[in-house]
């Protein structure tokens, strides 16, 4: 009985460890390959030249880490989504606002705008893995722009689970753009992003 629910407790603190995952939760790691997420606009390359923007949220700096490192490789404009009211810097009093946010289906909001969003026409959106999915915030920034004729590429930060739920999400938060495949690191891990990005053809 003593060694059952030694188990239990185990399991339970994986749950709880993956519930809150991705930029600083734990982040939820990927195995450096990429995946492709229930696409409504199924697509694995984007031919012709782009102006790309690479949006991203992050906490701890995971995600920033890793949108730094697309922008590089693609040569895309960075665009950090800040929000107004800052989350707790600590993570349990962080964990239990994302929560919050997310059983009330909240729309934090942001700080700024994207300039020239007009000018654009592929746009990386990128989060870690916040209570299963993407934070609350993904969802403030997808309603506040027009994503009529743009690509969308979905990428995510996480570290264990929960990885192709959170580029789903993202596509479903955008469904007037079309989608490219999306990718998944492992904590601030950047394994694999080359290759991905050679593959869907957004390599500078």
């Amino acid at each position: 009985m003593k060694k059952y629910f030694v188990y239990l407790m185990m399991a339970f603190a994986v749950t709880a460890s993956a519930s809150c995952t991705g930029d600083g939760y734990g982040s939820d790691g990927a195995d450096g390959q990429p995946e492709n997420p229930e696409n409504p606009n199924p697509s694995d390359t984007l031919s012709g030249e782009s102006n790309i923007l690479v949006v991203y949220f992050s906490w701890s700096g995971n995600t920033r880490h890793v949108a730094e490192y697309i922008a590089r490789q693609t040569g895309g404009t960075l665009f950090r989504i800040e929000p107004e009211k800052p989350y707790p810097s600590e993570y349990v009093p962080c964990t239990e606002v994302a929560k919050a946010e997310k059983e009330q289906n909240a729309r934090p909001a942001i700080r700024d705008r994207v300039e020239d969003w007009d000018s654009y026409d592929t746009v990386f959106i990128g989060c870690p893995v916040w209570w299963w999915t993407a934070p609350m915030i993904i969802n403030t920034f997808a309603e506040s722009y027009d994503f009529a004729g743009k690509t969308v590429v979905p990428f995510c930060t996480y570290a264990s689970t929960y990885r192709d739920e959170t580029l789903a999400r993202i596509v479903e938060l955008t469904p007037d753009a079309r989608h490219l495949k999306g990718f998944g690191a492992i904590d601030r891990n950047t394994d694999g992003i080359t290759e991905w990005l050679e593959k869907i053809k957004l390599l500078k």
